[in-house]
């Protein structure tokens, strides 16, 4: 490979962070366009939860399979691939003559997406210098809190001048530019050595997560009971459960596994793994707070997407906070008060009647409990519990579990809003489900280590690294 000067690897790490930058966007940017998206095509709150489920759902099966095929055909060229597949989901999206089609557009959005981040970060392992790959990865990581900070902004200019369907149509020069760069700066690298995919593994999480949205999506909570004996909802929860126990089958014996199950056989990871589902399931409401305010407030969509600025303002905060208490006080700690904090807060948003004074109360609430468990406390435990040679698999773990519970929450909201009359008074019942399933969370939580037996577990790992070096 020929030798890279830092000039040119700076130019590789922001083409990199752009190209992460537009897939991540796409979700926070989308979700104040919803109520529009909502009534042009005439969809109810059941089918409105697939425009982030459906993204959610094939970022999830694009991450592995992408990533596999760069180490086959190289980084620039999947590179390159996932750009141009998520660019051509915008287009699908953008002109789309009925929802099916919309969520079409979306599919291959989100696959595309699904591919940008994983080879960004191959791309910094074969090109950046061990002492310079931390901070390098530490930048892309960065993108989706900033997506969250500048989405909502940016949607609501966009809708302030024009339609929804301009939200997908920026991504098409953005796209151009960053494979035009891709082809004048990457690198077509390749691993060193290569492994076979676990298409088995893949194929089967892809239709158990599937069926386990599909079911959740058709619940009605008013008739819980008639819903569970429903052909159009047990055949899906037994093929979910039957699927899963495959995925499990598979992984143990996968040469290189989507997910490495013999990481997660103590309390400590199996808990993390839990609660990173319910962060995913939490992160998930800030997607459906717009046509709440649109509903209840009878202001704009793009008014509305401002007013999701106390949420992610609290996030950007919160962040950096949460870090410094981790040093202090312990990961548990950290953990179970952002927990407390997004209960309080949804519970607060969907409990009564919404005054401004609620919403924003609740707001910072929110967005100050998903910085502490979407940001530092979760990966600070994996990194602590994990032998050094499977932290990368362990942080693509807590990818897989959060993306997944975003998926189940989009499912699970959309679900009892609609089973609840739908609008604000719907949503805010679902806000309520989410927060008793956030109780949940705060007990299984308690079982985390304290400071004390965390750094105990996080030397013991470092001083086995260095006795193997």
């Amino acid at each position: 490979m020929e030798a890279i000067d830092n000039r040119k690897r700076n130019r590789i790490l922001l083409l990199l962070f752009l190209g992460v930058l537009m897939g991540a966007l796409d979700i926070a940017i989308v979700a104040p366009a919803q109520p529009s998206i909502q009534r042009a095509f005439g969809i109810d709150a059941r089918a409105m939860a697939w425009i982030i489920g459906i993204y959610a759902l094939f970022n999830l099966v694009g991450t592995p399979f992408l990533a596999k095929l760069s180490d086959i055909f190289g980084r620039r060229s999947i590179y390159i691939l996932s750009i141009a597949i998520f660019a051509s989901g915008s287009l699908v999206a953008a002109f789309s003559s009925s929802f099916s089609m919309f969520l079409a557009g979306r599919a291959i959005q989100g696959f595309g997406a699904g591919g940008i981040f994983p080879v960004a970060s191959a791309v910094i392992g074969d090109t950046f210098p061990p002492e310079k790959r931390g901070s390098a990865l530490g930048l892309i990581g960065a993108v989706f809190g900033l997506a969250f900070l500048i989405g909502p902004p940016i949607g609501g200019i966009v809708l302030s001048v024009a339609t929804w369907k301009w939200l997908f149509l920026i991504n098409i020069p953005i796209a151009i530019l960053l494979i035009v760069g891709a082809l004048r700066l990457l690198p077509d690298t390749h691993p060193a050595t290569r492994k076979p995919f676990d298409y088995t593994g893949m194929i089967s999480l892809w239709v158990g997560l599937v069926s386990l949205a599909w079911a959740i999506n058709q619940i009605d909570t008013g008739n819980l009971a008639g819903s569970l004996t429903s052909t159009a909802i047990w055949p899906f929860l037994l093929l979910a459960l039957a699927m899963f126990g495959l995925f499990y089958f598979i992984e143990t014996r996968a040469a290189d596994p989507i997910l490495r199950v013999r990481l997660f056989t103590t309390r400590q990871l199996i808990l993390v793994s839990i609660v990173a589902l319910g962060a995913g399931l939490a992160e998930s409401t800030l997607a459906f707070v717009p046509p709440i305010l649109v509903d209840a407030f009878g202001i704009s969509d793009s008014t509305a997407s401002y007013l999701l600025m106390p949420a992610v303002l609290a996030m950007l905060v919160g962040a950096p906070l949460a870090g410094r208490l981790i040093d202090r006080s312990g990961s548990r700690l950290v953990i179970l008060a952002g927990i407390a904090q997004l209960f309080v807060g949804l519970f607060i948003a969907g409990l009564g009647e919404i005054t401004m004074l609620r919403y924003i109360i609740a707001a910072i609430l929110v967005g100050s409990g998903l910085s502490m468990l979407l940001g530092a406390p979760l990966r600070y435990i994996v990194l602590a519990e994990v032998p050094a040679s499977d932290r990368a698999a362990g942080q693509g773990a807590l990818a897989l579990f959060t993306g997944t519970g975003l998926l189940v929450g989009s499912s699970l909201i959309g679900a009892v809003a609609e089973s609840s009359g739908g609008g604000a008074g719907g949503f805010q019942t679902a806000f309520l489900v989410i927060s008793a399933v956030l109780v949940l969370m705060f007990v299984l939580s308690l079982g985390l280590k304290g400071r004390t037996k965390e750094l105990e577990t996080a030397l013991r790992n470092d001083a086995a690294v260095v006795e193997a070096v």
